[in-house]
Formats: C-alpha cells, sequence, structure tokens
C-alpha cells in the first residue's frame, strides 16, 4: 500500500506557515511584500515630483537665469498649447538613463550648495561650461529627450516649411542629432560661443 506523499505546493505552504522564533514565514514575507511595494511607490512619487516645473524653479539660480529665457521660447508658449517643461529636455525617461541623470544632478546640487552660480554674474561667468556639459550630454545619447517629441521620420514636407524640411532631412542623411543644430533653442547661447561663431 503507497502511502501519500504531500505535494511540493503543500510542503511549501507548510514551510511558509511555519512560526519563526516570533512570526511565521508568511507574515514575514507579507510584510516585506507590502513594505516594498510602499518603498517603491514613495521613491517613484519623489522622482516624479522631482520631475515638475515647480520643483525645477524652487531655486533662485534657475527661476532667475534661464526659467527667464525659457519662458520666451516656443517650447514654453506656442500655437498648440504643448509645453515642453525641464524635465522633457534634461530627464530621460527611460527608467535606467533616468536613474543615470537623477545620480548626475545629485552632483549639479553642489552649485546650489557652494553657490558657485548664485549670482546672474556667477551664472554666466560658468554659462558655456554648463552649456558644454549639458550639448555633449545630448550629442551623445543622439538627443533622445528632443527625440520624444521630435522625430525625422515624422516629419512632413507638406507641413514643414520646404528650406527647413530639406535641412532636416540632409542632417538624417549625414547622422546629425538634432542639437548639432539647434544650440540655444530653449535658452540663451553663452557669450564665448557667439563670439566663436563671428
Amino acid at each position: 500500500m503507497e502511502t501519500k506523499q504531500p505535494g511540493a505546493l503543500k510542503r511549501f505552504w507548510a514551510f511558509v506557515k511555519k512560526p519563526s522564533a516570533k512570526y511565521s514565514i508568511l507574515a514575514i514575507f507579507s510584510v516585506a511584500f507590502i513594505s516594498g511595494i510602499l518603498f517603491w511607490g514613495a521613491f517613484n512619487t519623489g522622482m516624479e515630483a522631482t520631475n515638475t516645473l515647480a520643483f525645477c524653479t524652487t531655486c533662485h539660480e534657475m527661476r532667475d537665469n534661464v526659467y527667464q529665457e525659457y519662458k520666451e521660447t516656443i517650447h514654453y508658449s506656442n500655437r498648440t498649447g504643448v509645453r515642453a517643461i525641464c524635465s522633457d529636455c534634461h530627464v530621460p525617461k527611460d527608467w535606467t538613463h533616468k536613474m543615470i541623470r537623477k545620480s548626475q544632478a545629485a552632483f549639479e546640487v553642489w552649485g546650489k550648495i557652494t553657490g558657485s552660480i548664485d549670482t546672474r554674474e556667477k551664472f554666466e561667468a560658468k554659462r558655456m561650461e554648463l552649456a558644454s556639459h549639458e550639448w555633449a550630454r545630448m550629442k551623445g545619447n543622439n538627443s533622445r529627450e528632443c527625440r520624444n517629441c521630435h522625430d525625422f521620420d515624422a516629419m512632413s514636407p507638406e507641413l514643414q516649411k520646404q528650406t527647413p524640411y530639406k535641412k532636416h532631412m540632409k542632417a538624417k542623411e549625414s547622422g546629425k542629432t538634432c542639437i548639432d543644430c539647434h544650440k540655444g533653442i530653449a535658452h540663451q547661447l553663452p557669450k564665448e560661443y557667439e563670439e566663436s561663431d563671428d
């Protein structure tokens, strides 16, 4: 006569219900699982809160300098009412690249802490350096954030004026990326850049 062995599922269930020194393993797993969900929700909420225009303009270094320039551009106000905010251009959408960028941004807070850009004069003195870092980042990722909204393949020859359309198609063929031609699209160009262009 065969004795019935408990199934693997029953053995597992018996194991997780078995009390540890004080609590069952099931209770410990449940608490850990719920805690993980709460942590992840709080973490993502915090991340999204740091991607808002209100957050980006809380420090006067941004509010008094680049934000004022940005308000004069088509990315802020246009006929369709579509607005690109700071994070649309400066923070990647996908999780991995977003975490890398957020880590880099944490180091950029150093400028706020040390006061290296806390006046208009100090900001202007560092504008070329700051812009160069951002241009290099955008060049290195093929202007990924620009392409969240703008795509060569979505450009219509019927709707776009012919001169810019031809330039865009030529740029696509030659492997150029948005930042190669559109420096200064949302912020003033550094004086050093304008002088080197003359």
